[in-house]
């Protein structure tokens, strides 16, 4: 299992199909999530799920989607929400994100490599709710996952 700090402070640990019958369990704060995968032998389909957000296709080459892969890691996308020039709340950011998955054409580019794994659905989502920035808490952990494999989380595309 991942560094156990990674997951210091935070709940919920539901799948994504969990969470999208019972998004109101999402607090409607600011704060941090993550992706996390039960699996370490990555399945990845041709086609994203994902909308097509201002006519782009989110789909990648699975060439690209296996250099990404973290072996041996769970957390596979770290997130945020409400960063300092954001009011977004984890409720919000969530819902926008799942409604992406759901091929709807919305604009939350960012983890979009998960929607290329089979069976998404069952990916687990945990959230930290933060009086901090959350785009500064967000990084922290981004830094710390690189310090650690070498690479950002499997899905995060930037930091």
């Amino acid at each position: 299992m991942t560094n156990k700090i990674m997951f210091n402070g935070f709940s919920g640990f539901k799948t994504i199909e969990y969470l999208r019958n019972h998004i109101n369990e999402i607090p409607k704060e600011k704060g941090v999530y993550l992706i996390i995968s039960q699996k370490n032998d990555p399945q990845f389909i041709d086609e994203s799920i994902g909308g097509h957000f201002k006519d782009r296709n989110p789909s990648v080459s699975k060439i690209e989607l296996e250099e990404n892969w973290v072996s041996n890691e769970p957390i596979i996308y770290i997130g945020q929400a409400g960063g300092k020039s954001s009011s977004a709340t984890l409720f919000s950011r969530l819902k926008q994100y799942f409604n992406f998955g759901l091929g709807k054409p919305v604009g939350h580019w960012g983890g979009r490599y998960i929607w290329q794994l089979n069976k998404s659905n069952e990916l687990i989502v945990a959230w930290k709710v933060t009086s901090e920035d959350s785009d500064l808490v967000e990084t922290d952990l981004i830094l710390e996952f690189k310090e650690k494999y070498g690479k950002r989380p499997f899905a995060n595309l930037r930091k």
